[in-house]
């Protein structure tokens, strides 16, 4: 009967191949990209595929085979470190904290364009309102989160639904009933159209925002054994996950191409420039300011979840002796506040790029593409560090492993990697949809960017003292006190 008990409660936990798949759509979905891929037009169908084949399919299974293998002390720096050494651990970990800290001003530049919808649209093109805003909504969340409340995640499940799943099915129909009742469409649909020109690399430089916006499956990877059968169940979930993702990436930014000109489309305001063509042209104008505070909602409450998460894993790492003891520190909540504090000064200077570029989306490419740059060196890592499992590791159980043996992972993770190198490479390239200024300022801010934010947490291990381990000091009064415990006891056990 116990046994049954078990077994029974065992199942309950189990996770269906659609909700797994549900999952991952809600970490790798949003809106953020449609406008980008806009400027794509057709182009953007050849971007989404091969960003998938290349990226997206071998960073989910290569996550998922190093989840179900160190699950309980699972994540990117337990991956690296049991890999290829506790130096590139720490710098993984790091990177995917950096990244996501860069990432913050691009995400709420989004917010600041489609909140001015919702009263004066021209604001969406004013540097000084989006730096406003964008300093004034981090900075809130920040004080926020050191209460440690819980409201961030229930914001963030609102938001998944209302602020991003509903928009984005909406632009989608809105999209394919102009199709079909033969409105003006300001892109040509054709195969001539559907593959890019190779011959100009700055034509497919938003190739490196689509690996980025692909980028976080390593974080579901953990629900991997979570399904009933992990090396069949897991697959289907993520080829499903890939065709959900693909459909909403693919026809939202067909929508966002359809109705607004290409050279028109603003990467932080195009969403909602193609909503309003929409509801105008339907006479439902009124909507404009409606679904301008839903997708609102949707990413502020995906920047609250997200202001205290990534930090945990530095925190823990710091904990360990990776990092001063400053950095360790929490308050009465639990809330790691010093990490927090540095966070909210590296997105406060970052965010003053928006004031030394031509306008706001060339500002939000060049953090996306310094975003993805560094999230990018991390995924090498991670794939070199599965590939040296197999050999250094062979006998660890995994419960999802790569099929094919050896060679199914060199082929996975060998793909990753040169699809990785490339999309870096090509971040270094001005995209020629944008006005970017000048080229020498866009090279030194990645270049520099790249340099410091890898080379610091390099010195800083470099630099690693005793001292940092968390509770250090206080080790000797338990061993002392361990010492006593059994002559205390004696005399009541001889009874």
């Amino acid at each position: 009967g116990v046994v049954m008990i078990k077994k029974a409660a065992a199942n309950k936990r189990l996770l269906s191949v659609f909700t797994l798949a549900m999952i991952n759509v809600a970490i790798v979905a949003s809106l953020r990209v449609l406008p980008m891929m806009g400027k794509e037009g057709l182009h953007s169908i050849f971007f989404f595929v091969v960003a998938a084949i290349v990226f997206f399919i071998p960073t989910a299974l290569v996550s998922a085979e190093l989840a179900t293998g160190w699950p309980k002390t699972g994540g990117v720096y337990v991956w690296v470190k049991e890999g290829i050494g506790s130096r590139w651990g720490f710098l993984a970990i790091w990177l995917q904290w950096i990244q996501n800290v860069i990432w913050y001003p691009t995400v709420l530049s989004f917010t600041a364009a489609t909140f001015a919808y919702v009263f004066q649209p021209d604001l969406a093109k004013n540097n000084w309102y989006m730096i406003g805003v964008i300093l004034g909504v981090y900075w809130a969340a920040t004080f926020a989160n050191f209460l440690g409340l819980r409201l961030s995640s229930w914001i963030s499940k609102i938001g998944a639904i209302f602020g991003t799943i509903l928009p984005a099915l909406l632009i989608i129909g809105l999209g394919v009933a102009w199709f079909f009742l033969g409105r003006p469409s300001l892109i040509e649909f054709s195969w001539d159209h559907l593959i890019p020109d190779f011959t100009d690399i700055r034509q497919i430089v938003f190739l490196a925002g689509v690996f980025l916006t692909f980028a976080g499956m390593e974080v579901s990877a953990v629900h991997a054994q979570e399904v009933e059968n992990p090396q069949r169940d897991f697959p289907r979930a993520i080829l499903l996950a890939t065709l959900i993702i693909l459909f909403i990436f693919i026809f939202g930014s067909l929508a966002v191409s359809v109705v607004v000109p290409v050279k028109d489309i603003s990467l932080v305001a195009g969403v909602m420039q193609a909503f309003t063509d929409f509801f105008k042209a339907y006479n439902i104008a009124w909507l404009i300011p409606v679904i301008a505070i839903f997708v609102v909602v949707g990413a502020i409450g995906q920047v609250s979840s997200w202001i205290v998460g990534p930090s945990r894993g530095l925190y823990a790492v710091g904990c360990n002796g990776d990092l001063p003891r400053f950095f360790q520190h929490t308050n009465s909540h639990g809330v790691a506040t010093h990490i927090l504090w540095i966070q909210a000064l590296i997105v406060t200077a970052l965010s003053l790029v928006f004031l030394l570029m031509p306008d706001v989306s060339s500002s939000y490419w060049i953090l996306t593409a310094l975003t993805a740059q560094l999230y990018l060196i991390m995924y090498i890592f991670m794939f070199a560090s599965a590939i040296r499992l197999r050999y250094s590791q062979p006998n660890v159980v995994r419960a999802y492993r790569i099929p094919c043996g050896n060679f199914g992972m060199w082929v996975v993770a060998g793909l990753g990697i040169l699809g990785s190198l490339f999309a870096i490479f090509i971040g270094f390239f001005p995209p020629s949809q944008l006005a970017t200024g000048s080229i020498m300022f866009y090279e030194i801010f990645l270049v520099s960017g790249i340099v410091i934010f890898c080379g610091l947490p390099l010195l800083i291990f470099a630099l690693r003292r005793p001292s940092w381990v968390a509770g250090k000091q206080k080790q000797p009064a338990k061993r002392v006190a361990m010492k006593k415990k059994p002559a205390a006891k004696k005399p009541a056990s001889k009874k």
